[in-house]
């Protein structure tokens, strides 16, 4: 089992508090046990799943730790969450239905057709979903892949679509299905804000993190994200409406549209010659992100609730199992209905208690404490919080309402973190006199204070060696005792880099594909969002790029602003012409070539001066894909 030698044992304050949770949970109940077992054909002979140079992706072993009995260090209900989403293998979900599970943070569905095999979101990368492919190639037979589906727009559910399709396939056919708008939302999500929802992911699955009794134990949604190659094949195939049917190989398909929930685009899907239902991401065996830690746009949870709730009146009558691209399945009408229901339920009291304590002056904190969750709901397991928690949803319902600004004018205008320690220190009586205070709450076990407070000491000196020490100590206690697995690897990678330094963002998502499906007005967004503005201010630049292909576009720096228009206007005359295909134009805007290289290209004509474009990719600054997050 994987120590650092660096970590500390659990507080007896977080001891006493498992062995609460060990008291008052329903351990007794054990059908998530069985339900993530059942079904089981086997797993792959080799634990370690490599890309083509030997680098392991995907370790199939790296969590046979959880078989042993919950340590200290350890939330006992996370560790349980964990086990189970830590089985690895194919399983049968019903007839004509596999799924392979533990391969990657999220689940690869197989249906079987007339003649091949039909995939529903292959994985985060192209290895994993190869390995899982081959898994079932070997039980099942060497079924052609005749149909992909990607459920929603998030990476862990088509960026391993390589491993299972060609370019060739497509082009001989095979259909590839998706919600409306997806293809726009994958590609924009890991583009516009990717570099800091990377570098913050890292945070949230653990990445740098040991595998261990006191490092990453899981995500609660799954482990953890693989780091194979991402790819996309853009679909070819798009889901408009809800009732919509499709027949792929034989596989009959009914969808049910769903945008706005667990994703922009989301699509649920009813099988009726299987009597089953895929529920997407839409309903698993946690509590959800409402607003995920590494940062989106704020779900809603109102219209999760109210398609949780169309689901049971659409299909419920005429579904024996139901499974989602997460976790194991529900099996049995009774048990399907009851877990939607709850599902639903969870959203919607939410919403709604959050609206309420809104409405009554409360503020996103004094909710996110105050809200307690149904008994009902709180018996049953999968409404805990193992990857989305009570109280960072009931703070994105606020801010989805209400925006960040609580309404106290003491907070309207505060003072930038690094600012506001170096005085909140002073007014303690300086670094020392804070630190002897803060070692007290630590032994008194009051570690929110001491990481609320000690982080001034850091933001005001991040060089003061024992306030980085104290913080890391504490952050980890409050690692150890996370139900939720974001929580504690946000916890516990901020105790590594107070320890150790900045770990960077070891999985980037914005791969070549993704950068591929971007159309030339994102691309141009993309590009408007890297201007560094006060260098810009007093910069004037106007590039015309007529397009052989397509109609031609004028990018105009003004005002530290880069705007673009496909209309000719007076005030739009270029300082620099290029006629050029539209490959090319992306190869500039990508940064694969600059305009010495691209004046040489055959086909580019320039007329005008070719330094203004010069002068305007100046004025582009470079994303930091290793900022810091616990320190100034």
């Amino acid at each position: 089992m994987a120590r650092s030698t660096d970590t500390r044992p659990a507080h007896p304050a977080i001891v006493d508090a498992h062995r609460a949770a060990l008291r008052d949970l329903p351990f007794d109940d054990t059908r998530d046990l069985e339900d993530a077992r059942r079904g089981f054909m086997g797993t792959a002979e080799d634990p370690l799943i490599r890309d083509a140079t030997g680098r392991t992706v995907w370790d199939l072993g790296a969590y046979g730790f959880l078989d042993q009995d919950c340590p200290d260090t350890a939330n006992p209900s996370l560790w349980r969450q964990s086990r189970l989403c830590a089985d690895h293998g194919l399983f049968q979900v019903t007839d004509g239905v596999y799924q392979v599970r533990g391969f990657d943070l999220s689940n690869m569905t197989l249906v079987e057709g007339d003649r091949g095999v039909f995939v529903i979101d292959p994985l985060i990368c192209a290895e994993t979903a190869a390995a899982g492919l081959a898994l079932y190639r070997s039980h099942r037979g060497d079924r052609p892949v005749t149909g992909v589906l990607y459920t929603h727009s998030h990476l862990d559910h088509f960026g391993g679509v390589r491993g299972v399709l060609t370019d060739e396939d497509v082009a001989a056919g095979v259909p590839v299905l998706a919600p409306q708008g997806f293809l726009e939302h994958a590609v924009s999500e890991n583009v516009y804000a990717g570099t800091a929802m990377s570098r913050r992911a890292a945070y949230m699955y653990g990445a740098a993190l040991p595998r261990g009794e006191r490092g990453q134990i899981g995500a609660g949604l799954g482990q953890t994200t693989s780091t194979g190659t991402v790819g996309l094949l853009p679909p070819n195939l798009e889901i408009t409406r809800t009732g919509q049917t499709e027949t792929v190989d034989g596989v009959r398909m009914v969808f049910q549209l769903t945008p706005g929930t667990e994703a922009p685009a989301e699509l649920n899907i009813h099988f009726p010659d299987h009597r089953a239902l895929c529920m997407a991401e839409n309903a698993t065996h946690n509590l959800h992100n409402l607003l995920t830690l590494r940062g989106a746009v704020v779900r809603d949870p109102r219209v999760w609730a109210r398609y949780l709730g169309e689901a049971l009146d659409l299909f419920a009558a005429s579904v024996d199992v139901a499974f989602a691209s997460h976790h194991w399945p529900v099996w049995g009408g009774e048990q399907v209905v009851r877990f939607l229901s709850e599902q639903r339920d969870l959203y919607a009291y939410l919403h709604d208690q959050t609206l309420r304590m809104l409405n009554q002056g409360l503020t996103a904190l004094e909710i996110a404490e105050r809200m307690e969750m149904p008994p009902a709901l709180e018996r049953a397991w999968h409404t805990h919080g193992y990857y989305g928690s009570v109280s960072h949803n009931a703070k994105a319902v606020y801010q989805r309402y209400l925006g960040w600004f609580d309404g106290n004018p003491a907070h309207l205008w505060e003072h930038e973190p690094v600012a506001a320690a170096q005085r909140y220190v002073r007014f303690m009586g300086g670094a020392d006199a804070v630190l002897r205070q803060a070692r007290q709450s630590f032994a008194d076990g009051d570690f929110r204070w001491v990481v609320q407070v000690v982080d001034h000491v850091v933001f005001a000196d991040p060089d003061h060696a024992e306030a980085r020490a104290l913080q890391a100590d504490a952050l980890e206690q409050l690692g150890y005792g996370s139900e939720n697995g974001t929580w504690r690897n946000f916890f516990l990678t901020g105790a590594h880099e107070l320890r150790h330094g900045t770990v960077g963002t070891p999985t980037g998502s914005a791969g070549p594909d993704l950068l591929a499906a971007l159309t030339l007005d994102q691309l141009f967004d993309a590009l408007a969002i890297r201007v560094d503005g006060p260098r810009a201010w007093d910069t004037a630049v106007t590039v015309r790029w007529d397009l052989t292909d397509a109609e031609p576009v004028t990018q105009r720096l003004r005002n530290g602003v880069l705007t673009c228009t496909r209309a000719r206007t007076a005030d739009t005359e270029p300082d620099v012409t290029v006629a050029l295909a539209e490959t090319d134009l992306r190869d500039v805007l990508l940064g694969l070539v600059g305009p010495a290289e691209l004046v040489r290209r055959e086909g580019v004509r320039v007329t005008g001066d070719i330094g203004a474009l010069t002068t305007l990719l100046s004025r582009l600054s470079e994303p930091d894909d290793d900022f810091a997050i616990v320190t100034p």
